[in-house]
C-alpha cells in the first residue's frame, strides 16, 4: 500500500497515533465501552486513526470529529463522503487529516487487509472495539503489545435492554432527525435522548430511506423510463415490486423481480441492479444463489423469462454502462461484457419481441444543445484542468460553464479522478 493523496492537515500524522479498531460485525451491546472510551480519547493524546467500512467504524467517526478530536480518517482508493457535515467543519477548523491508500503492483490479498496491516506498522496504539477471533484481524494483531481491548467477547451480551419503553414523542423525533442529517452520529444522539443504542439505531432506519435503497430505486425509474411505457400501447406494467430482504434471507413475497411487463399478450420480468463499479466478485456479490434460485423458480412457476439489467459507473440515475442478459438456466456473468450498450443512444436490444429502445436518447440531445461538450470523452488536458481547477475550490456551476459539460458529466469525472 502507498499513501496516494491527503487532505486536510498533514501534521496529524507526524503526531503519536492510536488506531480505532473492529470487525466488520460488531453487536450493538458492545457500543456504550467503545464510546466511553471514545470520551476519553484525549487521554491517548496525539492523533485518532480510524476507517469507515463498517457501521461501527462509520459511528466512532463521526463521536471523534463530535468531540474535537483531532482524527485522521484513512480510506482506500478514493474519499467518498464529501458532503458530511462534520467532516467538513473538521476539515475548516484543521483537526481533521484524510488520508487515501492505494494497493501497489506488488501487492497481494484483499485491499482490507492490507490496509490494516500497513495501517498498524504506522501507528503507536491500538485501541480494539469487537474482535472476531475468528475473523482476519484477530490474525494481525499476533505478536503487537500496544493493544487495548475494550469489549471481551466471551462476556458481551447480545443486545442492550430498553430503559424507556413508552413510544417516541414528536419532540425526540425531530431532534433525532435534526441530528441524523447534521452527521452528528448515533452517539451525539444518545447523549441528547438518552435512548439505547439499538432503540436510536431502529428508530432512524424507521424514519429515513436506506441509502442503498433510494439508489435501488434511482435505478429501476432510469430502467422503466427506457421502456416508454406512455408511447407504448401494446407495452403494460403489470407489477412494481421493492426489495425486502436481511442478508440471505429472502421472503417468498420478494421472489419476484422488481418489474413485470405485458407485451402483446406476453409476459416478461426484470430484475434492476445499479452497482458503482464492476467487481471481481460481481456474481456472488449481486446474485447469491439463494437468490438467483427464487428469480428460476418464479420464471418456472409463472412461465416468463427474467431479465437483468445491471447498470455500472455514472450515477443510479444516469449510469455509464448498462448490460442486460437474460437469467435462464445458462445464464452466465461472463456474457454480460457482450451485452454493453457502446451508446445510449443506441436501441439496447429485443425482449420477447419488443424493442427497448432509449428513451434517454431524447435527453441527450437536448443536454447536447445546451452543452456542447456532454457525453464526449475526456482529454488528458482536460482531466489536468479540472483536477487543478476543483482543487482550488471552483465550484462544479463553474466548471460546467468552463467544460461546457452538464452536472452529471463533471460529477461522474470528478468520481472517476477520486476528487470526490
Amino acid at each position: 500500500m502507498r499513501i496516494k493523496q491527503t487532505i486536510g492537515n498533514k501534521e496529524l500524522w507526524q503526531r503519536e497515533k492510536t488506531l480505532f479498531l473492529t470487525s466488520r460485525q460488531a453487536p450493538i451491546g458492545c457500543y456504550e465501552k467503545v464510546f466511553q472510551c471514545v470520551e476519553g480519547f484525549d487521554k491517548f493524546n496525539g492523533c485518532a486513526v480510524c476507517f469507515n467500512t463498517s457501521e461501527l467504524e462509520e459511528e466512532v467517526l463521526k463521536a471523534l470529529l463530535v468531540c474535537h478530536v483531532p482524527t485522521t480518517l484513512v480510506v482506500t482508493g478514493r474519499f467518498h463522503d464529501t458532503y458530511n457535515v462534520q467532516i467538513d467543519q473538521a476539515l475548516k477548523e484543521n483537526r481533521l487529516l484524510i488520508l487515501v491508500l492505494q494497493r501497489e503492483e506488488s501487492d497481494k490479498g484483499y485491499t482490507a487487509r492490507l490496509r490494516n496491516q500497513y495501517i498498524i506498522n504506522q501507528v503507536q496504539h491500538i485501541v480494539c472495539g469487537y474482535i472476531n477471533p475468528n475473523g482476519s484481524i484477530f490474525s494481525l494483531l499476533a505478536g503487537h503489545n500496544n493493544i487495548t481491548h475494550l469489549v471481551d467477547h466471551k462476556e458481551l451480551k447480545a443486545a442492550e435492554q430498553e430503559t424507556k419503553p413508552y413510544r417516541w414523542t414528536v419532540a425526540e423525533d425531530k431532534r433525532l432527525l435534526r441530528m441524523f442529517y447534521e452527521d452528528m452520529g448515533i452517539h451525539a444522539i444518545h447523549r441528547a435522548i438518552n435512548r439505547p443504542y439499538s432503540t436510536i439505531r431502529n428508530r432512524v432506519k424507521a424514519l429515513t430511506m436506506n441509502d442503498e435503497v433510494l439508489k435501488g430505486r434511482e435505478f429501476e425509474d432510469y430502467v422503466i423510463n427506457l421502456f416508454d411505457l406512455p408511447n407504448n400501447k401494446k407495452l403494460t406494467l403489470k407489477e412494481w415490486r421493492g426489495d425486502k430482504s436481511l442478508p440471505g434471507v429472502y421472503p417468498e413475497s420478494n421472489s419476484a423481480p422488481d418489474f413485470v411487463f405485458e407485451y402483446a399478450g406476453k409476459p416478461f420480468a426484470v430484475e434492476c441492479k445499479w452497482r458503482s463499479h464492476l467487481s471481481k466478485d460481481i456474481e456472488k456479490e449481486l446474485l447469491p444463489a439463494e437468490k438467483m434460485a427464487l428469480f428460476q423458480q418464479f420464471s418456472t412457476d409463472r412461465r416468463m423469462p427474467v431479465y437483468l439489467f445491471l447498470g455500472i459507473g455514472g450515477l443510479p440515475s444516469d449510469p455509464d454502462c448498462l448490460y442486460f442478459t437474460c437469467l435462464d438456466k445458462d445464464f452466465s456473468f461472463v456474457s454480460l461484457p457482450n451485452s454493453v450498450i457502446p451508446s445510449k443512444e443506441c436501441l439496447m436490444g429485443k425482449i420477447e419481441g419488443l424493442f427497448v429502445t432509449a428513451k434517454h436518447s431524447n435527453h441527450m440531445q437536448e443536454q447536447k444543445a445546451l452543452f456542447p461538450n456532454a457525453y464526449k470523452p475526456w482529454s488528458e488536458y482536460d482531466d489536468e484542468l479540472l483536477t487543478k481547477l476543483y482543487k482550488e475550490g471552483t465550484s462544479v456551476k463553474k466548471l460546467m460553464t468552463l467544460f461546457q459539460r452538464n452536472h452529471g458529466g463533471i460529477a461522474s469525472r470528478l468520481r472517476k479522478l477520486g476528487l470526490t
